[in-house]
């Protein structure tokens, strides 16, 4: 049984963050979506894993034998949208496969699943996406090699009736960074349609900075923040993505096992907030850190006045968030684990939980992924009782 979730006392009143031309409300006390709140539409990669795992990475020419092997779904958009739908979202996937052995699996277990597959494109002829993933029980890494269906995604393959069916109900529209051309398309509707948008950065390619520039949320990898903006730190960093990117309201960056940590602009900026180095309030906020606790945690600084020298100032509230210390015999595979987080940080924005609840919540579900082989088997559902502290 989880112990009671530990929150930073600093401030757990609701946060009103603008957008557009609409307000979202993250209330603390949230716990599930309302009915008109749970349709998300995602757009991205589907894709058929072949998952193997191995006692020891081989070395060139070494032959070696699996411990275990599964077939499963994969694919960053797929994997997210399946995680927010055993959260108890209902997500709709814009996508491609083929109509080969591959892409009616992928399609299968999406519906079986609850995600609406009526908007994937099906290709005749053609071949969906593959990847073949080798996971080390030595090292607990995994290493993906993918070969991309032909032919790709394409706005023309998405007819005006599609998108009108698409967007209807939708309170969210997330895009993992893949197919960018699609997704540009897609995300200059959602905001006409004043739909906010989550961009899913995990590394820097054609078109990206086009669909950043539409986003209202964003989530990055490790290495993308410091690649793009060439900050001098991850922090500092982020400061830059805030100051480059008007419309954002908040950036996550995901960081394995240490967690996460965000930045969340401040709508109203007043003369006396305190202005500090972003690097040193960071600092400030992991020494407050419990390493007593096991369970996610989280801990978050005032609104203040963020400095980087050589970069500029915004002001918000940075946050922390720690990851489960899960046993190393627990441990069995990561594939996954940023689709888990982003499916749950989906299922927490149409909640409307506060940063300090989110950021914990969406660790506990990449945590309970961690714990199967595949990005999809550990997945939890809304009744699973290590999510009891934060939905009911």
């Amino acid at each position: 049984m989880l112990r009671p979730l530990y929150l930073a006392a600093s401030n757990l009143d609701s946060t009103m963050l603008r957008c557009r031309n609409f307000r979202v409300k993250m209330s603390s006390d949230a716990a599930s979506p309302s009915t008109e709140s749970r349709v998300v539409l995602g757009c991205g990669m589907s894709t058929i894993d072949f998952l193997a795992t191995v006692d020891a990475y081989p070395k060139p020419d070494d032959k070696v034998r699996t411990t275990s092997f599964k077939i499963q779904g994969g694919g960053n958009a797929a994997n997210a949208l399946t995680c927010a739908a055993r959260l108890g979202l209902k997500p709709k996937l814009i996508s491609k496969v083929s109509d080969d052995a591959q892409g009616e699996g992928i399609l299968k277990e999406l519906e079986a699943d609850g995600v609406d597959t009526s908007f994937l494109v099906v290709s005749k002829d053609a071949s969906s996406t593959i990847s073949y993933v080798l996971v080390d029980n030595q090292t607990k890494t995994r290493t993906c090699i993918s070969t991309l269906g032909d032919p790709p995604m394409m706005p023309t393959d998405l007819s005006q009736s599609i998108l009108l069916s698409a967007f209807d109900e939708a309170r969210l529209v997330y895009f993992d960074g893949t197919s960018t051309e699609t997704a540009l398309f897609l995300a200059q509707e959602a905001a006409r349609n004043n739909i906010p948008i989550l961009v899913e950065a995990e590394s820097e390619k054609e078109g990206l900075d086009e669909l950043l520039g539409l986003a209202d949320y964003v989530v990055c990898s490790t290495r993308f923040p410091q690649a793009w903006t060439q900050a001098p730190s991850i922090p500092s960093a982020l400061v830059s993505v805030l100051l480059r990117l008007p419309n954002i309201k908040f950036v996550i960056v995901t960081l394995g096992e240490d967690g996460c940590i965000m930045l969340e602009r401040s709508i109203t900026e007043s003369s006396d907030i305190e202005e500090r180095d972003v690097d040193n309030v960071i600092e400030s906020l992991y020494r407050e850190k419990d390493d007593s606790l096991i369970i996610p945690t989280c801990i978050s600084s005032t609104v203040t006045k963020l400095r980087t020298e050589g970069i500029g100032t915004v002001c918000g509230r940075l946050f922390v968030g720690t990851a489960e210390k899960i046993p190393a015999w627990e441990l069995i595979d990561t594939t996954g684990a940023g689709d888990a987080f982003i499916g749950a940080i989906l299922y927490a924005i149409c909640a409307n939980m506060s940063p300090e609840k989110m950021l914990p919540f969406a660790c506990q579900v990449v945590a309970a992924k961690c714990r199967a082989l595949g990005a999809r088997t550990g997945l939890p559902h809304h009744n699973d009782p290590r999510l009891a502290p934060f939905i009911s």
